[in-house]
C-alpha cells in the first residue's frame, strides 16, 4: 500500500497517483476482492499464487486486496451468479449459460486455456459413434460433456439420431464408479481426471475427445463488469493485479526440467494430486502459458465461431432462460466491438485489454 506523502512534495504527486493513494490508505484497509476456484487442471494454478504470496505481491502493487476461494465447480457458479464473489473461473458455456443468462453482466479478463483431449467420449465393445444412437449415455447433462458428444456427433453427420440416444444424467462424482461398477454401461463422456481413471478398467476405449475440437472448450477467469466499472477504479486494479500474477506463474510453469517440474508438483499439491498426474492432464491442455498467445486467441475469428456454436448449443437446450425467444437474448461482445446478439442485451464480454497489457510488459 503506497503512503501518503507529507508536505509539500504532496502537490508534486501526479493527480492520478494522489487519487489511487488516497482511495488506498483513507479507509486504512486496500479495496478487497474474491476469486472463485474449483479443481481443474487450468484453474489449480489460482490457490498456488495466493499460497505461494505471488498473487499479494501483484496485489499489493495495485494497491488491493484479493482472496481466493475454493469451491465445487456448480457452487462457484452458484457464488458468482448470488454475487457472493467477485470473480471466478468457468468455462466459456458456463460463462453464457450462468451468470449471463441469468443478467449478471459478465467480462472474461484471462483465456488461460482450452481442452485439447480433457474430455472424451469413452466405450466399451469398440463402439462407433454410429452405434451409439438407442444406447444409454452416461453424461453430467448440459455441460460441456453434453456439448462435446452432440458436436461429435455432428462432425460425423449422426445430428439427426442425437435424439435416440438415452442420456443418463449422472454426477461428476458418480460417474467414474457408476460406469466402471457396471459393464452393461456402454458410453460415458466426462473429463479429466475422470478419463484416464476410467480407460484403467479393461476394454474400454476413447472414440472422441476435445483435440477433435480445438478452441472450443475455454477456460477463463470472468469477473462482474460492475466489478470492473469501479468509479474508484479499484476494480481496474484489481484485473490487472491478476493478470499480472497470472503470467508470472504461467512462465514459471513453462520453464523446462526440475524448475519447472518444482512449480507443477506445488501446483498439484493445491488439489491433492501427483506431479506425473498433474503433468498427464496438462499434455492434452492446451494452456496460454504467454501474454500474447492468449490475446490472439481471445481477438481471433475463431472465438466468434466458437461461441456461435455455443450460443446456439445453450438456447437449443433451454438453458439461457425460460423467457427468451432468441440466442440473441443473451448478447456476447468481443474485444473489436463486434456483437453477437441484440446490442443492448450484451450479458457477456471478452476483453483482451488487461492481457494485452501483459504482452507489452505494461502491468
Amino acid at each position: 500500500m503506497r503512503k501518503i506523502l507529507p508536505g509539500l512534495s504532496l502537490l508534486l504527486l501526479p493527480a492520478g497517483l494522489f487519487l489511487f493513494a488516497g482511495v488506498v490508505s483513507a479507509a486504512g484497509n486496500p479495496p478487497s476482492f474474491t476469486v472463485g476456484w474449483s479443481v481443474y487442471v487450468g484453474w489449480d494454478p489460482y490457490q498456488y499464487m495466493a499460497k505461494s504470496g505471488m498473487l499479494k505481491k501483484w496485489a499489493d502493487k495495485y494497491g488491493v486486496a484479493i482472496k481466493v476461494q475454493r469451491f465445487d465447480y456448480a457452487p462457484s457458479l452458484d457464488a458468482f451468479v448470488a454475487k457472493n464473489i467477485d470473480a471466478c473461473a468457468m468455462t466459456n458455456m458456463e460463462a453464457l449459460d450462468m451468470p449471463a443468462a441469468a443478467g449478471v453482466d459478465t467480462t472474461s479478463i484471462i483465456t488461460g486455456d482450452y481442452s485439447n483431449g480433457n474430455d472424451a467420449v469413452l466405450v466399451r465393445h469398440n463402439l462407433t459413434l454410429g452405434q451409439i444412437p438407442g444406447k444409454r449415455v452416461l453424461l453430467v447433462e448440459k455441460t460441456v460433456s453434453q456439448y462435446l458428444f452432440e458436436r461429435a456427433m455432428a462432425l460425423n453427420n449422426l445430428s439427426g439420431e442425437i435424439k435416440r440416444v438415452k442420456y443418463v444424467n449422472t454426477s461428476d462424482s458418480d460417474i467414474a464408479g457408476a460406469f466402471l461398477s457396471d459393464t452393461s454401461q456402454d458410453v460415458v463422456v466426462t473429463w479429466k481426471p475422470l478419463v484416464s481413471q476410467i480407460l484403467r478398467g479393461k476394454g474400454i476405449a476413447r472414440i472422441f475427445d476435445s483435440s477433435k475440437i480445438p478452441g472450443e472448450i475455454l477456460d477463463l477467469l470472468v469477473v462482474r463488469t460492475d466489478i470492473l466499472n469501479r468509479p474508484d477504479g479499484s476494480g481496474q486494479r484489481f484485473a490487472k493485479a491478476i493478470v499480472g500474477a497470472w503470467y508470472e506463474l504461467t512462465s514459471q510453469m513453462s520453464k523446462p526440467g526440475p524448475e519447472g517440474d518444482k512449480v507443477l508438483s506445488a501446483i498439484a499439491g493445491v488439489s491433492e494430486d501427483t506431479l506425473e498426474s498433474y503433468k498427464e492432464q496438462l499434455s492434452t491442455t492446451h494452456l496460454f502459458y504467454t501474454a500474447p498467445s492468449a490475446v490472439e486467441m481471445t481477438n481471433s475469428a475463431q472465438l466468434k465461431t466458437t461461441m456461435e456454436l455455443v450460443r446456439q448449443f445453450c438456447f437449443s437446450h433451454g438453458l439461457l432462460g425460460d423467457k427468451t425467444s432468441s440466442p440473441d437474448d443473451v448478447a456476447i461482445r468481443f474485444p473489436d466491438g463486434a456483437i453477437q446478439g441484440k446490442k443492448e442485451r450484451v450479458r457477456l464480454r471478452f476483453d483482451a485489454s488487461y492481457m494485452a497489457l501483459a504482452a507489452q510488459g505494461k502491468l
